[in-house]
């Protein structure tokens, strides 16, 4: 493993203009860690957006199979990153050392997901529509469509996933399968982590012969306002609090040339237990549903926050016995201080809102979070009450008791946008609350059924995005190939020599593409 140098990242090398250094820490004691960052100047922000804006003709340029061995070779120096990397990435994040080894897989594997995808081809779109010179009234000229990278992107990475959602997590594979360039701004709780994943980038960059500054990392505060504003970034990759995702949105909106924002920001994740489902497997769902919360000290995107039932003594029992589960759970490290006293600030608001009642849970005092089960009044859920539906980052859920269907419609027309929505319920109740699913269709990007939304896999189908709050733009996704799609416009090309066009779209088809030919999909050549 390579010493931490701690410098920041700019075109292949190292650079430490300013004089102030950020210090690394131990998120389980709060003592400095023998790791030290240069605090990025803005000239060298300029530097990195700069080199990025370099590399890109050049990277965009490549065959889709050069940036698929470029992701392949990342994916592999992740893979070589030994005991050592796992012990400072448990340090800084006061994560297990098998939660550290599976993101690592997790992370790996999503770089050679997407170049499978670089590989097949789909993701650029091709469309072709033949001329039709004896059109009557008009010919139709030749028009041929597929679709580039957008230009560099900036990535802010996520406190709670130091991998899987950081420097070479799922947004920065999408921005360079997709042939942008990456400046990526590292996470304050786990620095000495970015600079050993950085390196293991800037390694595969040069093992296959990337352009300088395909990838470029800045520390500090400060420095996203300044990645954002700069002319020569084209999007945004984000994870973190709505709070911090709606400031990035609105620099990019205001800047001379607006920019999208990708942002993951805020969701409760609303857990319906059904009553056929609570009639013959309660306990298991008090069980299963603590698990849940608990999880990671409850430090998951997809957290169930939110648990809704029918008014029923069986739904009184399950929360008790959800109670009781989450009474016997020990205390849990957070990722680091900031999120311990964001989780305190967010308890001390339920506990002091009319209207809801604390159900369960140890006293919330000393350096680790303790599991809560509060309950609020429906009718807050139907007027849509701004405390209730703020995700409240850490191991604790919100229980609603609802009067009958109709109340548990306006309850759910209450939510704002979600990343998911699960149903607990029997094959009975999935017949009897059908009308629940186009409901839930407009709330939230994944539904499930009989699952905790806890896990997310990276696959193609995968969809983790949503309506606002929980994203910026409902569109997309964070979590599977679609996320490419983020970093992609579409060219179109109008009679064009054949020897000009991009491979994808000539008549002879040699990248073996399936395209969409006068309205049919083939992989024929023309």
């Amino acid at each position: 493993m390579p010493d931490i140098l701690g410098h920041n990242f700019i075109a292949g090398q190292r650079s430490a203009a300013g004089a102030q250094r950020l210090q690394s820490l131990d998120a389980s004691t709060g003592e400095a860690l023998p790791y030290s960052f240069a605090q990025a100047t803005e000239n060298e922000v300029d530097q990195a957006a700069k080199a990025a804006a370099s590399a890109f003709a050049a990277f965009r340029a490549l065959a889709p199979a050069r940036r698929a061995e470029f992701l392949d070779a990342i994916a592999a120096e992740l893979d070589e990153l030994d005991d050592a990397f796992v012990a400072i990435v448990c340090r800084e994040t006061a994560l297990p050392a098998a939660r550290i080894q599976g993101e690592r897989g997790r992370t790996s594997g999503q770089m050679r997901l997407f170049a499978q995808v670089l590989r097949r081809g789909d993701y650029l779109g091709a469309r072709i529509d033949l001329a039709l010179p004896e059109r009557q009234p008009l010919p139709r000229v030749d028009l041929r469509q597929m679709r580039i990278g957008v230009g560099p992107v900036a990535v802010f990475g996520a406190s709670n996933f130091p991998l899987a959602f950081s420097t070479a997590g799922g947004d920065t594979a999408a921005a360079l399968a997709a042939g942008c360039p990456v400046v990526f701004k590292a996470h304050s709780g786990h620095m000495a982590t970015a600079d050993l994943v950085g390196c293991a980038i800037v390694r595969a960059a040069e093992r296959t012969g990337m352009p300088k500054g395909v990838f470029n990392m800045v520390f500090g505060g400060g420095v996203g306002e300044w990645l954002v504003k700069h002319p020569a970034i084209q999007a945004v990759g984000f994870t973190g609090s709505l709070k911090g995702g709606d400031a990035l949105c609105r620099m990019a909106a205001e800047r001379p040339q607006p920019i999208p924002v990708f942002a993951e920001m805020s969701s409760i994740n609303p857990v319906i237990i059904l009553p056929g489902a609570l009639a013959k497997r309660g306990e298991a769902i008090a069980r299963e549903l603590a698990g849940s919360v608990c999880m990671g000290a409850g430090q998951f995107c997809t957290n169930p926050g939110l648990v809704i039932g029918l008014q029923s003594p069986l739904y009184n029992q399950l929360l008790s016995d959800l109670g009781q589960h989450l009474d016997q759970q020990a205390g849990q490290t957070m990722l680091n201080a900031g999120g311990l006293r964001s989780y305190v600030g967010g308890l001390e608001h339920l506990h002091g809102h009319a209207g809801i009642e604390h159900l369960a849970g140890q006293a919330q005092e000393g350096s680790q979070a303790r599991a809560q089960l509060f309950k609020a009044d429906a009718r807050l859920l139907i007027e849509a009450d701004p405390l209730l539906q703020e995700e409240v980052f850490g191991p604790t859920t919100v229980a609603v008791e609802v009067q009958g269907n109709d109340q548990l419609r306006a309850a759910l027309l209450g939510l704002r946008g979600q990343l998911t929505a699960t149903l607990i319920g029997e094959p009975e109740d999935l017949e009897a609350f059908a009308w629940l699913v186009p409901l839930l269709e407009e709330k939230v990007g994944r539904i499930l059924v009989n699952g905790y939304p806890t896990g997310v896999e990276v696959c193609d189908a995968m969809v983790h995005g949503g309506p606002y709050p929980a994203t910026s733009d409902a569109r997309g996704t964070s979590v599977g190939t679609l996320a490419i799609d983020r970093f992609l416009r579409p060219v179109c090309y109008q009679n064009y020599p054949q020897a000009l066009l991009p491979e994808a779209l000539r008549d002879g088809n040699p990248l073996g593409l399936r395209r969409l030919v006068n309205g049919q999909w083939s992989d024929a050549a023309i």
